[in-house]
């Protein structure tokens, strides 16, 4: 595995981290504790460090699998990353809640379910510029930095991502974006990452699968079962984008490498991103995603990586 810091932190991450929305029951499979145990010992084995979850994958319940889990392994072996903004309700609804006084309340009820005193990354979720625009919500954030509740915030952007706010985040304590970037999504290359460069932020790229349509494993026409969120999906640009999936996997795709190690290699070569966090249901999907560090195309475009 290799490192690198977020933006300007100490927070030292792996560059494959692990996204854990799945965990909440909404991506088609409803885990055990057993099967998100046998995830993160893999994770861990793979040298990955950086878990990615929020407050409303299900109601905390992501959460509440890693909590538990931290409870019988070290929690210093993990960085931590959750989001604040909504609560969770029934599955695909969910209501948005960014006051000061309630975002506390979501802290320490994430803090509660992840069985940690501190949580190493903080992120709003997909806040609108009204609502990023709120002294009191990022003064009540810096005193529970202050207070060590809180070691880093970062900003969750919205999949239409705010300049605004990437320009702003400096200016409210923010040290890092999380932004949906991959080889079918790649307009944060245009606005977000020369800003995001230019002011040191550390990038998480979320969704590099592309909702796992770069994985490989669907061909043009695969449809998804209920309960699967990809079922929710625009069906003509769900079509649109596995046409161009078969067509990426026949000219740009090496041959006998995976589609999805290649599709994680390919975000990684670009100098802004920090890390991705692609999701798994199964350990043999983290290995998988943990052998993109040794393409080529990645070790090559960021020499300065921490081995």
């Amino acid at each position: 595995m290799q490192y690198r810091k977020i933006g300007q932190t100490s927070l030292d991450v792996s560059v494959i981290g692990l996204g854990t929305w799945q965990f909440g029951g909404e991506w088609g499979v409803d885990f055990t504790q057993d099967q998100v145990d046998a995830i993160l010992d893999q994770a861990k084995q793979e040298g990955i460090n950086l878990l990615d979850t929020a407050e409303c994958y299900g109601d905390h319940l992501s959460e509440k699998f890693i909590g538990d889990y931290l409870k019988r392994n070290s929690r210093e072996d993990w960085i931590i990353a959750t989001k604040f903004g909504h609560h969770f309700h029934a599955p695909f609804e969910r209501t948005r809640h960014v006051d000061a006084k309630d975002v506390l309340k979501q802290l320490d009820t994430s803090l509660k379910a992840l069985n940690t005193d501190y949580i190493d990354l903080y992120q709003s979720h997909s806040l609108t510029d009204e609502e990023f625009n709120n002294d009191a919500l990022w003064t009540m954030l810096d005193k529970q930095k202050q207070a060590g509740k809180i070691h880093t915030i970062g900003l969750s952007l919205q999949n239409n991502p705010s300049v605004y706010q990437t320009k702003q985040a400096k200016s409210v304590g923010v040290d890092a974006l999380q932004i949906v970037y991959n080889r079918l999504t790649q307009e944060p290359e245009q606005d977000i990452f020369p800003i995001a460069e230019a002011e040191q932020l550390g990038v998480l790229a979320r969704v590099p699968l592309a909702s796992g349509y770069l994985s490989g494993k669907y061909q043009p026409g695969a449809t998804f079962k209920k309960g699967d969120v990809r079922s929710r999906h625009n069906q003509d640009e769900q079509a649109r984008k596995l046409m161009e999936v078969s067509k990426i996997a026949e000219s740009e795709v090496p041959n006998a490498v995976p589609m999805a190690t290649w599709a994680l290699a390919w975000c990684l070569q670009h100098e802004a991103v920090t890390a991705v966090i692609p999701g798994c249901k199964s350990p043999e999907q983290v290995s998988k995603n943990a052998a993109a560090v040794q393409l080529d195309l990645v070790s090559k475009a960021h020499p300065q990586f921490i081995k």
